[in-house]
């Protein structure tokens, strides 16, 4: 098993794993938070939340299983060197955890507010349906010979592909409506900082080790820094330059009147009129 050769870069690796956590992790509040207050989820998608469930569930497998399984590492090391690294953190597993706990609050935030005329398109149940029933099918294959390296790595790669499927929905959406209302930037904000931290975190450990192979041992956890940098890039342009958000204009102050000395005429001579008559 291989070791660290510069202690600063330890360090600095866990810095920036739970940097990438925390800006992951923060990111899901400020979506939770707005479906909160607004008592309503529209303008956020439905196939996005669903495809993202199932991104991060298999996710979580692969992480965990890498991170705690001594069988799957040890297959690891015979495939890559016994002087590698793990490629994943606890980081890693610590985010994956946390992200499918936030995903299902969020599903049910979706089942108990305002939903308007939205729902989960037949396409998004497809594909869900598919991937769980492909994961199924590999898991048979894989039982014979106990090829649990192989198998997560088709967890790995099911979070890859559903990286790229589950931020369409929302992109599209947000086209077609010519708005970003109802969807939280502070989410994109923060994913794409996530994304940028992950990335660096993987090239410490390539300089400390003096070696490329984490990259290619966890290719998807490249993949999804990569792939939510360039959507998260998107989401941005969409929101800030594409379709700013319109707030409703103040209205100006009415202007202040001016009481003329003809106004004020008759109520001079209704006062004189009241006014007593004192005799002496």
């Amino acid at each position: 098993m291989a070791s660290w050769n510069s202690l600063q870069l330890e360090i600095t690796y866990r810095v920036m794993g739970w940097m990438a956590f925390t800006c992951w992790s923060v990111g899901f509040y400020p979506q939770v938070i707005l479906n909160f207050r607004r008592k309503s989820v529209v303008g956020l998608s439905f196939d996005f939340v669903v495809l993202n469930l199932t991104k991060h569930s298999s996710y979580l497998i692969y992480n965990a299983t890498l991170y705690f399984s001594s069988a799957v590492q040890k297959q690891y090391w015979e495939k890559y060197g016994s002087g590698q690294m793990i490629p994943v953190a606890v980081n890693d597993v610590a985010f994956s955890a946390h992200a499918v706990l936030m995903t299902a609050i969020i599903l049910f935030q979706i089942a108990i507010y305002d939903r308007g005329t939205q729902k989960v398109s037949k396409i998004a149940i497809g594909i869900v349906v598919a991937v769980w029933l492909g994961a199924a099918v590999c898991f048979l294959v894989a039982l014979p010979t106990h090829s649990w390296l192989w198998l997560i790595n088709i967890f790995n790669s099911i979070q890859v592909f559903m990286t790229v499927v589950k931020y369409t929905p929302q992109a599209f959406m947000n086209f077609m409506r010519k708005s970003t209302d109802g969807f939280s930037i502070g989410f994109y904000l923060l994913d794409f900082s996530g994304g940028v931290t992950n990335y660096a975190q993987m090239a410490v450990l390539s300089i400390d080790q003096d070696s490329w192979v984490n990259f290619f041992g966890n290719m998807g956890k490249v993949l999804l820094s990569l792939i939510s940098i360039s959507f998260d890039i998107l989401f941005m342009c969409q929101r800030f330059l594409l379709y700013p958000s319109k707030k409703a204009p103040i209205p100006p102050p009415p202007p202040p009147q001016i009481i003329s000395k003809e106004s004020l005429e008759p109520l001079l001579q209704s006062s004189s009129s009241a006014s007593p008559t004192h005799t002496v």
